[in-house]
C-alpha cells in the first residue's frame, strides 16, 4: 500500500472532491438484446452539421485529474480501522494500466479529430460525436463489459438503419477507450465518497469508545456534537459507523438509536442501509473490473478486422466484378477505402453512394 501512496503523492495532485454522477449502468442486455436495441439507437439518433467545442479531451484530462485524486484519497491514511473496499482494490491494483490507457488516448485522439465526425443534435450527448454515444451505450447496457461479439452485432444492427462513416469505424476503439475512463472515473467518485464517509464514521466511533472507557458520563455530549455537526446518513456513514459500535457498550447503544431515529425520518433503518451498502460494493467491483477488463480487450482486438467487416464502404467496393479489389492488400484496399471518404466528404455524398459510383464505373 505504501507503493501506492508514494506513487499518488509524487503527481503533484491532491484530492479535491470531483462531482459524483451515476456509474454507466442502465440495464443489462444480452448479446441479441444489444442487438436489437442498436436498431433502436440508430433510429433515435439525429445529426447536426453545426461545429462545436472538442468537449472529449478536455473531459479525458479531468478524468485523468479525478482518477489520480480518488487513488490519492483511497490511500490517505491507512489504519487498522481503515478497510479499502474490494472496488477500490481493484482501482489501486490496475492504476497503472489505467494511466496507459490514458496517455494511449491522448496520442491516438489529436486536437480537433472529433469535431471530423458527426455529431448529435439532441440527446444528453448533443454535441458530442454520434460513435461516442455509441460507446456509451456499448458500456451502460454491458455494465462496462466489452467483447467482440456483442460489439460487433451492435455496430452491425446500428448500420441497418443509419450507416456509420469510415472515421466513425476506425473512431470506435478511442471512444470505447474515453467511455471506459468516463466509468471508471465516475465509480471512483463514489469510492472516494464512500471512504470519506467511512473515515468520518471512525473518527466518531473512536472517540465515542474513548470517551466510553475513560469518561462515560460525557458520552452524550460526544454525540450531540455528532449530531450538531449533521453528519452524512449515507449507506457508507451509516454502515461503517453501525460496524464499529455494534456488540459494543450498552452506553454506546445509544448513538445508534440516534442514527436510528434519523433515518426513521426517511423510512429507513441501518439493516437496510448496511445491505443498501454491500449491494453497491458488489456492483461497484463489478464495474470496475469490467470496466479494466475491456480496456485490456481494447488492446488485444484487431481493429483492422473489424473496421473492414463493418465497413459498408468496404461491402460495396468488394463487389469489383474483375474481383481485383478483393484480392488486395490490406494497405490498398485501405487506400482505396479512404479515397472514397475523401471524395465522399468533399462532395458531401454517403460514402457508400460514393463507392457504388466506382463500382458502376468499373463494369
Amino acid at each position: 500500500m505504501t507503493q501506492y501512496r508514494t506513487r499518488f503523492r509524487t503527481s503533484g495532485l491532491s484530492y479535491r472532491p470531483a462531482v459524483e454522477e451515476p456509474p454507466l449502468r442502465s440495464e443489462l442486455f444480452s448479446a441479441a438484446q444489444l442487438e436489437q436495441y442498436g436498431k433502436t439507437l440508430a433510429a433515435a439518433h439525429k445529426l447536426t452539421r453545426r461545429r462545436a467545442k472538442d468537449q472529449l479531451l478536455t473531459r479525458l484530462a479531468a478524468n485523468e485529474s479525478a482518477l489520480i485524486g480518488v487513488c490519492n484519497r483511497l490511500t490517505a491514511s491507512i489504519s487498522p480501522n481503515d478497510r479499502i473496499t474490494p472496488a477500490g482494490e481493484w482501482l489501486l491494483d490496475n492504476f497503472q494500466l489505467i494511466e496507459e490507457q490514458i496517455g494511449t488516448a491522448k496520442r491516438h485522439f489529436p486536437r480537433g479529430y472529433s469535431r471530423e465526425l458527426p455529431r448529435l443534435a439532441l440527446g444528453p450527448s448533443k454535441g458530442l460525436p454520434r460513435v461516442y454515444d455509441i460507446a456509451l451505450e456499448t458500456i451502460a447496457h454491458a455494465d462496462g463489459r466489452v467483447d467482440a461479439e456483442s460489439l460487433s452485432r451492435f455496430v452491425a444492427a446500428y448500420q441497418t438503419v443509419a450507416a456509420l462513416q469510415l472515421g466513425e469505424l476506425w473512431a470506435i476503439p478511442i471512444m470505447l477507450r474515453l467511455a471506459l475512463i468516463e466509468n471508471l472515473r465516475r465509480v471512483g467518485v463514489r469510492l472516494a465518497t464512500g471512504r470519506a464517509e467511512r473515515d468520518l464514521a471512525n473518527a466518531w466511533a473512536d472517540q465515542m469508545m474513548e470517551t466510553a472507557e475513560k469518561d462515560p458520563k460525557n458520552l452524550i455530549l460526544v454525540i450531540a456534537d455528532m449530531a450538531r455537526s449533521i453528519p452524512p446518513m449515507g449507506s457508507a456513514f451509516v454502515a461503517e459507523f453501525a460496524r464499529r459500535l455494534q456488540g459494543q457498550s450498552p452506553a454506546l447503544a445509544l448513538a445508534l438509536t440516534w442514527i436510528e431515529q434519523q433515518l426513521a425520518e426517511s423510512h429507513l433503518t441501518i439493516e437496510q442501509l448496511v445491505q443498501a451498502e454491500n449491494q453497491q460494493q458488489a456492483a461497484d467491483q463489478v464495474s470496475i473490473s469490467n470496466s479494466i477488463g475491456s480496456l485490456r480487450f481494447l488492446s488485444a482486438i484487431d481493429w483492422r478486422e473489424f473496421v473492414e467487416t463493418m465497413s459498408v464502404v468496404e461491402m460495396v467496393l468488394r463487389q469489383d466484378p474483375s474481383g481485383i479489389y478483393g484480392a488486395m492488400e490490406f494497405a490498398t484496399r485501405d487506400r482505396y477505402r479512404h479515397a472514397a471518404e475523401r471524395i465522399a466528404k468533399e462532395g458531401r455524398l454517403p460514402e457508400a453512394e460514393v463507392a457504388a459510383k466506382a463500382i458502376e464505373l468499373a463494369r
